[in-house]
């Protein structure tokens, strides 16, 4: 799994074939056959592996949200600690997040890519519409909460898109200066 995230993160998803794998593994690619019987196979698990791995790193946040208290200060840093969980601001995340959104990609012309893509999408922006839900006020939330989780989304990708082309520009002050921005914003009417 780390050799595929590699490979995609230094050449590209088009290279992560089963032999270059099985080489940056520094495994023999009969190994590699032994549970995957091609490419395709073994792309459709990366991609699976890794939104797993994002979403647990959201519902984790969930959690820490879920015990704050609602209005405080406490819940703002939740959220702020929860979506930064989801940016390629250490090396982990960042290999995957640049998997994430390649394999994201691909989903458009690879069609057996296309049922972790969705699931991916759906996951992931229904933690992000909880998320909202806890912060937009009550008598707001029911013409807001769709719209708004789409603005954040949209916003956690152009993130996570200027952290891996511009890691030096994006820091995790600029992260967090961006978002707090986002989430005063957040439920209002005409922005």
């Amino acid at each position: 799994m780390e050799a595929v995230l590699r490979i995609i993160a230094v050449d590209g998803l088009e290279r992560a074939s089963l032999r270059e794998v099985a080489d940056e593994a520094g495994l023999a690619v009969g190994s590699v056959r032994h549970y995957f019987a091609n490419s395709d196979e073994l792309l459709a698990y990366s991609f699976a592996t890794v939104v797993d791995r994002i979403v647990a790193r959201l519902r984790d946040g969930m959690h820490h949200l879920a015990a704050a208290a609602h209005g405080s200060s406490g819940q703002r840093a939740a959220v702020l600690a929860l979506l930064g969980g989801a940016l390629p601001l250490d090396e982990a995340r960042a290999l995957d997040v640049c998997a994430w959104l390649a394999f994201r990609n691909a989903a458009r012309i690879r069609p057996f890519l296309a049922p972790v893509a969705d699931r991916s999408h759906r996951e992931v922006a229904a933690i992000i519409g909880q998320v909202v839900a806890t912060l937009v006020p009550a008598e707001e939330a029911e013409d807001n909460v769709v719209l708004e989780a789409e603005r954040l989304l949209a916003t956690l990708d152009g993130l996570c898109l200027h952290a891996l082309l511009h890691p030096g520009w994006i820091t995790s002050e600029m992260v967090d200066g961006v978002l707090e921005r986002h989430l005063n914003g957040l439920g209002a009417r005409g922005r």
